[in-house]
């Protein structure tokens, strides 16, 4: 396993972290989620994703009875507050009642006594900035919270997050999770990244494999099972559409000259970035998590040439608004 600085903090990530969402409390058992999440640790992974609204909360409750059974000191564990998670207009957004509320709210299903990583799920435009870099500077001071991060944001949002940290002399947000795969590039090549240079803060991206589009296992045609593209629109979005499956189809031969799964050069294309700290990976079963482990042994093979026939397959295919 590859371990990387999250920006310029001084904590370090594996390469590629392990999600929840979607699969504990909804698509897979507890059973398998353990197996999953045992054999992640054991082959390095150190960086374990969460958010209280997946599952509606039993994302964190599945993830904290596993943990249980690890090393804390040796887990980096997250999770996330925004979503509608309590009853009533104060039970969602970036109030300090919400955020205050979740965090303890996450602990208990997590049964943890801090979490590593809390995240800011989206932007709230109806609670000042400044309420939210004072909530998660007191859960820092109280010591439930390592590090507090954002999920989704512009650059222009982080840039006021850290110039109110810094007028106030305290912590600015440490990391960003934006998606981040072969058909969302623009925003973290563009913006986020040299921003990250710039303000410190590291990246772990999610959804490396667009709901398994660029797993290549739907290149003849979408299965009758449900599947995690079948059964996630993504806000509107059409995520399959036919230039992008028969894209997927041209990098597939990619990978095969380079003796990879279409999944292991997804994720490997992802981490020859300098500023993207992890890549969150999920899995359904133990072959999907050894795949995805492989593309650690890709990444030395992407050469400025190999780098430059991906570009060409991608750079017609229509990004989402």
């Amino acid at each position: 396993m590859e371990y990387r600085r999250m920006g310029q903090t001084g904590l370090k990530l594996s390469a590629l972290s392990f999600g929840s969402w979607v699969t504990f409390g909804d698509q897979i058992d507890k059973d398998i989620a353990r197996t999953l999440m045992i054999a992640a640790y054991e082959a390095g992974i150190n960086f374990f994703d969460n958010a209280d609204i997946y599952a509606n909360g039993q994302a964190e409750q599945v993830m904290g009875s596993i943990v249980q059974e690890l090393p804390r000191e040796e887990l980096v564990l997250s999770s996330k507050v925004f979503w509608q998670t309590m009853p009533g207009p104060n039970g969602r957004g970036l109030s300090r009642k919400h955020i205050m509320e979740s965090c303890h709210a996450s602990l208990r299903r997590m049964r943890i006594e801090y979490l590593d990583l809390y995240f800011c799920h989206r932007y709230d435009d109806d609670t000042p900035v400044e309420e939210v870099v004072r909530a998660m500077e007191d859960l820092i001071h109280q010591g439930k919270v390592l590090y507090w991060g954002t999920s989704e944001w512009s650059v222009s949002q982080l840039r006021l997050a850290y110039s109110i940290a810094e007028a106030n002399r305290g912590y600015p947000p440490a990391v960003e999770q934006p998606q981040y795969n072969m058909f969302v590039r623009r925003k973290l090549e563009q913006e986020l990244a040299p921003a990250a240079d710039e303000l410190g803060y590291g990246m772990v991206t999610w959804s490396p494999l667009k709901y398994g589009l660029l797993s290549g296992k739907y290149n003849q045609g979408m299965p009758a099972e449900e599947t995690r593209l079948t059964r996630e629109p993504e806000w509107g979005e059409k995520v399959v559409s036919p230039d992008r499956v028969e894209a997927v189809r041209r990098l597939t031969a990619i990978a095969v000259e380079l003796d990879a799964t279409m999944a292991q050069l997804a994720i490997a294309w992802l981490l020859r970035v300098p500023q993207v700290s992890s890549v969150i990976t999920g899995a359904t079963q133990p072959a999907h998590l050894k795949d995805n482990l492989g593309a650690l042994e890709v990444l030395p093979r992407l050469s400025p040439q190999v780098l430059a026939r991906i570009d060409d397959v991608l750079k017609d295919i229509p990004e989402p608004s």
